[in-house]
């Protein structure tokens, strides 16, 4: 049997780039489960809202979802079948069950063992209490693009509900809650459909997406905008599509009200009360489009009110040179910390009720870690704030109280989330434990 010269030729290449594969492969299996590992021993492993769940049994482990997901590691490929490394990343976008040549993932809420509160709605988007509607990421999508077509869909049943009923002077067609994707698109339809409306916003325009990350990209599919038209953006960055709302409010005239929370809604013979932390209005519908994120915690302690006390860090270099308090122990905590320590002439302080930031990512702690044993941040485990004031912040650790120079605090110890407020108003929620 003679060999074929021919044969080790092409065979030779190709053995190489399977071992190359193989090996490559394997290195990217052991990254991404250290990834999954690191999540899991932060307690980071619960999904917030819509996540894939993937089938191994039918998974050929291509990585097409991987490649498919706009949100960077959030899947990954162990030993040779598709996971869930980032969950808490996992935002719904849905392109990895689409891109899944086998239909192995299915999108679902919660999990097993924890459940996710979505509100009941119809294909209206009508809640359980007639004439109040939610569009966007309460409703469990968290995608950009489905909370513009369910503010604008959403807002059309409105406008044809409104016409039904009798008008009435000092009667608002409908009050928007929310100036998000889904807040934004259902107001642009108020003012197409000449309704009366007002926009009120508890913080500033975009909802979550103004916490997102600076230079994050936030949207990855066209939407179309009544008035507006179609977003024919594909991917972009969260600064450019904030700049694209604020030219959207400036060109149309729409006026949304910030820094106003709605605290109550109230039935009231055919129409809604609703109450914010500024004034009292009277409408035929609610729109809520308001996220999963809820309210800021607070403090609750004194001087919290003032103006130098906020709720994110959006721009670490506007701190350059000053005094900083970060309040929490979580991811965001330790990022704001990190960010605000790399500024010039920044003094960090992070003050934590817990002993230990069980519940951050590892790299996160490391690069603290490196900060605090380079002197750029001070530490204070164990500890709660217990006075704010112009320029100093008290803080106490067991028995002991410290009082620090400070120039403004960052609080990052979460939000609470807006179930309570539903029930509150008589919504139905229904909790889903890994179920469509």
């Amino acid at each position: 049997m003679s060999f074929d010269p021919l044969f080790g030729i092409y065979a030779l290449p190709l053995l190489l780039l399977w071992g190359y594969w193989i090996v490559a492969g394997k290195r990217r299996s052991r990254r991404d489960r250290a990834i999954l590992e690191d999540n899991r021993d932060a307690g980071l492993n619960e999904p917030n809202s819509l996540h894939p769940v993937i089938d191994p049994a039918i998974c050929l482990g291509c990585k097409s979802c991987v490649y498919a997901c706009p949100e960077g590691d959030v899947l990954g490929v162990i030993d040779g079948k598709a996971a869930l490394i980032e969950p808490t990343k996992c935002v719904g976008h849905g392109a990895c069950q689409s891109a899944c040549p086998t239909g192995a993932i299915t999108l679902v809420f919660g999990t097993e063992t924890r459940g996710v509160d979505i509100p009941r709605l119809t294909p209206e988007f009508e809640t359980s209490v007639p004439g109040i509607y939610i569009a966007g990421e309460l409703g469990g999508m968290g995608l950009i693009k489905n909370a513009v077509e369910q503010g604008r869909q959403a807002m059309a049943h409105i406008a044809r509900r409104s016409g039904k009923l009798p008008r009435r002077e000092g009667l608002l067609d409908v009050l928007v809650v929310g100036c998000g994707p889904a807040g934004i698109s259902a107001s642009l339809g108020a003012l197409e459909a000449g309704l009366s409306f007002r926009t009120v916003e508890q913080a500033t325009l975009g909802g979550t997406v103004a916490h997102y990350p600076r230079g994050k990209v936030v949207m990855t599919a066209p939407a179309r905008l009544p008035i507006v038209g179609e977003m024919r953006f594909g991917e972009v960055s969260k600064e450019t599509l904030l700049a694209f709302w604020e030219e959207v409010i400036a060109a149309t005239g729409l006026a949304p009200r910030f820094e106003e929370r709605v605290t109550a809604v109230v039935p009231r013979d055919g129409h809604f009360e609703i109450h914010s932390d500024k004034e009292r209005y009277l409408a035929k519908s609610v729109l809520l489009a308001i996220g999963r994120r809820g309210t800021p915690r607070r403090l609750d302690v004194p001087g919290e009110d003032l103006a130098k006390v906020v709720y994110r860090l959006v721009d670490p270099e506007q701190y350059a040179g000053r005094r900083v308090l970060v309040v929490g122990g979580g991811d965001s905590a330790l990022e704001a910390a990190v960010q605000l320590a790399e500024q010039p002439g920044t003094t960090v302080t992070l003050s934590y009720r817990g002993s230990a930031y069980s519940r951050a990512r590892g790299k996160n702690r490391e690069r603290f870690a490196q900060l605090l044993a380079a002197g750029r941040i001070d530490e204070m485990l164990s500890s709660r704030v217990v006075r704010i004031e112009d320029r100093s912040v008290a803080i106490a650790s067991g028995d002991e109280l410290t009082t620090i120079a400070n120039d403004d605090v960052i609080v990052c110890a979460g939000g609470i989330l807006p179930t309570g407020f539903l029930q509150e108003i008589g919504i139905g929620v229904e909790t889903k434990f890994g179920t469509v």
